[in-house]
């Protein structure tokens, strides 16, 4: 397991469209997610324990916000046969067994997670109401131990873009397991 950090990429860049199955058999767009307020993309997969520690609380945050017009939209790079748990029958048996409510996608390619220049997982992206990069951070203060966490960032975040302000805290990137790339 390599640990990698995020990029510190420029807020207010466009959000990049995608066309990718889900577990469901459904191919998604950002065109499905029209109607939403802010789109919260994170790069995760299976196998990695900083996703494992956070799942539960991606899933939790997209309940909260469900409501205000917040799409959580889950995406795998990870699809790489080195990875057996990255499998496309293996994202299966993570949704259910962490009860995702939020589409769970398979970047088989890779090419959307080199699009955004995503590096490890979780790599979280969360874009305003005009699809402008408004967070790139981690989602709180403690991956490891929820009962630790003293500062919620990525909700804090969501909360700010949703009332329309500016994030000025300095974003902290998010930090977990590198993205498995294909060798070409």
């Amino acid at each position: 397991m390599v640990l990698m950090e995020s990029l510190s990429l420029p807020m207010g860049s466009p959000i990049i469209d995608f066309s990718l199955k889900g577990i469901d058999g459904r191919v998604y767009s950002l065109n499905d997610f029209a109607d939403a307020q802010s789109i919260v993309v994170v790069f995760m997969c299976n196998h990695c324990p900083y996703v494992q520690a956070v799942w539960s609380r991606l899933v939790a945050l997209q309940e909260k916000y469900k409501n205000d017009g917040v799409q959580f939209v889950g995406i795998n790079a990870n699809i790489n046969p080195k990875y057996e748990e990255d499998s496309f029958e293996n994202m299966k048996k993570y949704f259910e067994m962490y009860k995702m409510n939020f589409p769970y996608l398979a970047d088989e390619g890779q090419n959307v997670a080199r699009e955004y220049q995503a590096q490890c997982t979780p790599d979280i992206y969360v874009f305003d109401a005009g699809r402008k990069l408004a967070y790139h951070g981690r989602l709180d203060d403690s991956w490891k131990d929820e009962s630790k966490v003293t500062k919620k960032e990525l909700d804090q975040a969501i909360g700010l873009i949703l009332a329309g302000k500016k994030i000025e805290e300095k974003q902290n990137p998010s930090m977990g397991c590198s993205i498995k790339w294909v060798e070409s």
